[in-house]
């Protein structure tokens, strides 16, 4: 049933996709509301507070999983392609893909500067120029792709509509409880266990996903960037990512940038050609050929269950 769902839920948002940009917001209210009324500057307020806006979510979903799969197995189906597609999917992001492609092949590049600051949720990239674009869309685009797609799909596999919940919701709080969204004494200290526990969320879908990167990609240099260059990037999990997806397109990424844009820290990603307009097309590539083998293997492993019974 986890492969019908994921795939009906795939065919859904390509044919109506919601307003992903709305229930990202509602997430982030929800999150915020919980720092407000926990954050008191320790770790125990901020388990607390993940406790409730992530674990307790997770687990109210599972349960009306089990019942309903109690009930008829229908039920519990319709129920899942819900929760998946509130979820998961490439509408989520790809829209800004999209149109920062579209703006820098029409050569409409303070266009492009807006739609990515936007997409990145701050500004400063009045500096930019095409190439530098190009490098922050992929980059953009090949963590989103794990974060809305690849993650939430190996959680829910894994877990059922509850893990997928769960991963989305504790890289909500990740993300906004270490953004310093309401900085106070202690806020740091508040936000460590969300660091903490989307770090051991993550740990294993982003070398999953990198490895997907380097199988359907140029393999050789994938592996070879993820082990050489990954840990050269101020995050992680971002810079297994970026190495390998990088590698498995023959391009470079990171890199430093004008002042303006204040990253600090960038160092150079990847083998090859320096990112171009035509290598968003590239990696819009990359990311369906992840899906497909995904979806590919998920199919031989239902199908081996489906033997083994």
């Amino acid at each position: 049933m986890s492969l019908l769902s994921l795939l009906c839920v795939l065919a859904l948002e390509q044919f109506k996709a919601l307003p992903a940009v709305r229930i990202l917001a509602l997430q982030a209210a929800g999150i915020d509301f919980l720092e407000r009324q926990f954050n008191g500057g320790e770790y125990r307020h901020g388990v607390a507070a993940w406790g409730v806006g992530a674990a307790l979510p997770a687990l109210l979903v599972l349960a009306v999983h089990l019942v309903l799969a109690s009930l008829h197995a229908v039920l519990a189906f319709v129920f899942d392609v819900a929760v998946l597609y509130l979820l998961v999917g490439f509408r989520q992001f790809s829209h800004f893909f999209t149109d920062i492609q579209l703006a820098l092949c029409a050569g409409e590049i303070e266009h492009a500067r807006r739609l990515l600051d936007e997409w990145r949720g701050f500004g400063g990239g009045e500096r930019l120029g095409s190439t530098d674009i190009t490098r922050l869309a992929i980059e953009q685009g090949i963590v989103a792709s794990h974060r809305h797609v690849f993650a939430p799909m190996f959680w829910f596999v894994l877990c059922g509509p509850g893990g997928a919940v769960l991963y989305r919701l504790a890289l909500t709080a990740a993300e906004r409880w270490t953004s310093g969204s309401f900085p106070q004494e202690g806020s740091q200290r508040f936000g460590m266990f969300a660091r903490q526990a989307f770090h051991v969320l993550d740990w294993l879908p982003v070398r999953l996903t990198a490895i997907t990167f380097a199988i359907v990609g140029d393999f050789e240099d994938a592996v070879y960037c993820w082990r050489t260059q990954a840990r050269q990037w101020p995050d992680a999990a971002s810079g297994i990512l970026l190495a390998s997806g990088a590698g498995a397109l023959g391009i470079r990424l990171g890199q430093p940038l004008p002042e303006a844009v204040g990253i600090d820290v960038r160092p150079e990603l990847g083998l090859g050609d320096d990112a171009d307009v035509e290598h968003l097309q590239s990696a819009i590539g990359l990311v369906w050929r992840t899906l497909v083998l995904c979806l590919l293997l998920l199919a031989l492993l239902t199908v081996a269950s489906w033997v083994g019974s």
